[in-house]
């Protein structure tokens, strides 16, 4: 009979956890963890509302993720339906809240989602070793794991690395597996936030007047690419929907050393032409903008803000504003803040099934690898989806019992 391979998996995250379950029925599984417990950023991602997946599928569900085709094969190979239906089986039914966003039913909490894969794996004979903190690899490319005062190398056929990237530092993702990766000589790239807010150089007035006002029904273009949503004006800048999709495009633009501008249209449902008639023939002054334009307070003061004077008491070049209102933004905020993050290892230095090609005893999933997605489910469906693709490829280069 063929003896079971030994899988270690370094880290117990949601990637993680989704390896060990699809190896654990052929395979010796043992997770090692730094913390003391599993799942600590599934747990904190849980309390803003815990979007488990995106009911997007097919194409719609490929195009939210950059680059696309080398995550297709693996999101195509394990997808939202999938996912819905794998947390079916473990006793977690989930409905389609609003823009697809897949949540459990009402009243399973998150805590509640992670005993259950816990269980199964349990169940499946995985076994489990807190404390352990990733420090490096030993001579043979193999991982140098630090308990208390102790250093340790797990014997395994296959390592999974399932680290994470570098946001939410305050869970124990912090990135710092980079440098051991890279004196092994894999490309890697730093760490840059995604999802996340932006800095805009606010006058201290409009800071204290508006921070915290919301920005409602408005479409935000960078070059080529605009959408709709909302934004919310911060002492520091902006954030909300309607801005964190478009930071990818914003972040292009700063690394080429460039000024980055949020253009801003505050009547999407209108053109300009349409707003001249509503005020065709009335006198127009500058203390009824508001009432006769239809804007808040705090629209009128960015318009204000951006505005030259002339332009401002002009109340045919203020639709211009109106429509088209460029905003400076001078840089992202911090990977402490963001809700994730690109950067880590280069897709470069994997194979399609996310092993590494120069150390193809090693994989690596989810968000160590260099990709990015949008919020609303579709960063855990791919870490999901990568360590499914890479557990199944294991699977099959090797006899299992």
């Amino acid at each position: 009979m063929t003896s079971r391979k030994t899988i270690a998996i370094i880290g117990g995250g949601a990637a993680g956890l989704m390896a060990a379950d699809v190896l654990s029925p052929h395979c010796e599984v043992h997770i090692y963890e730094k913390g003391k417990a599993l799942g600590r950023k599934f747990l904190v991602a849980g309390n803003g509302g815990f979007n488990l997946t995106n009911s997007a599928e097919g194409e719609e569900l490929f195009n939210q993720y950059t680059p696309k085709d080398f995550l297709e094969p693996a999101l195509a190979a394990f997808n939202s339906e999938d996912t819905r239906n794998w947390l079916a089986c473990l006793g977690i039914p989930t409905f389609v809240g609003s823009s697809g966003r897949v949540f459990p039913e009402k009243g399973i909490k998150p805590i509640t989602v992670l005993q259950k894969i816990k269980y199964r794996l349990l169940q499946n004979g995985v076994s489990f070793h807190f404390q352990h903190e990733f420090v490096g690899f030993n001579a043979a490319y193999k991982p140098i794991l630090k308990l208390q005062e102790t250093e340790i190398t797990p014997e395994a056929d296959h390592y999974i690395f399932a680290l994470g990237g570098a946001s939410w530092p305050v869970t124990g993702s912090t990135g710092n597996w980079l440098d051991a990766f890279r004196l092994l000589g894999i490309k890697t790239l730093p760490f840059q936030s995604s999802n996340c807010g932006v800095n805009v150089n606010w006058p201290e007035d409009l800071r204290n007047k508006f921070a915290g006002a919301p920005l409602k029904n408005l479409q935000v273009m960078v070059e080529d690419f605009s959408l709709r949503g909302e934004a919310l004006i911060t002492d520091y800048g902006l954030e909300g929907n309607a801005i964190y999709p478009v930071v990818p495009k914003i972040r292009e633009v700063l690394n080429t050393g460039k000024e980055a501008f949020l253009t801003l249209d505050f009547k999407p449902l209108n053109s300009v032409d349409q707003l001249l008639q509503k005020v065709q023939g009335k006198q127009i002054q500058p203390k009824n903008y508001e009432q006769d334009f239809k804007l808040s307070k705090a629209q009128l003061a960015l318009i204000k803000l951006f505005t030259s004077k002339e332009d401002y008491l002009n109340p045919e070049k203020l639709m211009h504003k109106i429509k088209q209102l460029e905003v400076p933004i001078s840089s992202l905020r911090p990977i402490e803040e963001a809700i994730s993050t690109v950067g880590g290892i280069s897709l470069e230095a994997v194979n399609q099934d996310f092993s590494l090609k120069s150390f193809p005893h090693i994989s690596v999933v989810g968000e160590m690898l260099d990709w990015d997605a949008p919020t609303g489910g579709f960063l855990l469906q791919g870490c999901f989806s990568t360590a499914y693709f890479a557990a199944q490829a294991i699977l099959m280069k090797a006899p299992v019992a």
